[in-house]
């Protein structure tokens, strides 16, 4: 069993992404420029957001944090996003979701100029991606596919089971896996699926992404699987500081033995979704999605 390292592929990526600015703006280039609107206060947002400014500084990009209260009008919001789909110096920007109850998340998304829309949420970019054509791919199915390519695991012909069908993660990720340059045969399976436990046990790739903790028990999966788990559920813990603890999708002590690769919560997936939206908005710099 090989523990998959998200830690350190996203600081390889980094590392890459950092070089790649500093000749672009040696050859007179602009800066890269990402902002990030902030709804509230919510503890999980607060700290995703702060990490994202972090990797924008680790990397040579510029970044922008604005702001609003619970309180802000759709109104408001969308006009922020109208205003920022028309700033010529920024190559993308994201909305931290969830937003509050009063506002369309749908709307908030529709509204975000395709070519700005680095998180990869826009009905224009998940189209282009399900046709098969140059898009931003949101970062959590964008991250998995780099792991499995960095660490040249053997896609092709492989029976992969997608549990979870989520428009973040699910349905795209199973769009991904059936592509050319994947080739795996895909089954997206679900909570109603039947015979779920033996659907899992077909397969060689087992992605979870249910967002329900430790589901995924060693009875589910076949020796010798790949099992990528994207979970991140904050449970009470006395075994921590912080009376916290972080869980995946799968139990992780009876899947691992069986496992070929298996990525850990947290530092498998999560430190590749941050990379992955610093590689889209550096696609974007480069306007290599839209030309």
């Amino acid at each position: 069993m090989e523990l998959i390292d998200g830690n350190k592929i996203a600081a390889e990526i980094k590392a890459e992404i950092a070089e790649e600015v500093k000749t672009i703006i040696a050859n007179g280039g602009k800066q890269p420029h990402l902002a990030a609107i902030l709804v509230g206060h919510d503890g999980g947002s607060e700290t995703y957001v702060a990490y994202k400014i972090k990797d924008c500084e680790a990397v040579g990009f510029k970044s922008t944090l604005i702001r609003y209260e619970d309180d802000v009008t759709e109104e408001e919001l969308l006009a922020k996003v109208d205003e920022l789909n028309r700033d010529e110096d920024l190559d993308g920007f994201i909305v931290q979701l969830p937003l509050p109850k009063h506002i369309s998340e749908q709307k908030v998304i529709e509204a975000i100029d395709p070519k700005k829309d680095v998180d990869g949420f826009h009905p224009i970019n998940v189209g282009r991606m399900v046709i098969g054509l140059p898009s931003f791919v949101s970062a959590t199915p964008y991250g998995i596919v780099e792991l499995l390519k960095r660490y040249k695991i053997d896609t092709n012909g492989k029976n992969c089971v997608v549990l979870g069908r989520s428009n973040i993660v699910g349905r795209p990720m199973s769009v991904l896996m059936s592509q050319k340059a994947i080739n795996a045969t895909v089954t997206v399976a679900h909570s109603r699926t039947q015979n779920l436990k033996e659907v899992c046990c077909n397969a060689d790739i087992l992605i979870v992404a249910m967002g329900v903790p430790e589901f995924v028990k060693g009875d589910m999966v076949k020796e010798g699987a790949v099992v990528i788990d994207v979970g991140t559920t904050r449970v009470k813990s006395d075994q921590t500081k912080s009376g916290w603890k972080l869980k995946g999708d799968v139990l992780f002590d009876e899947v691992a033995p069986k496992c070929s690769y298996i990525t850990p919560v947290p530092g498998g997936v999560g430190p590749m979704t941050r990379t992955s939206l610093l590689l889209n908005t550096l696609l974007s710099a480069k306007k290599e999605i839209y030309k």
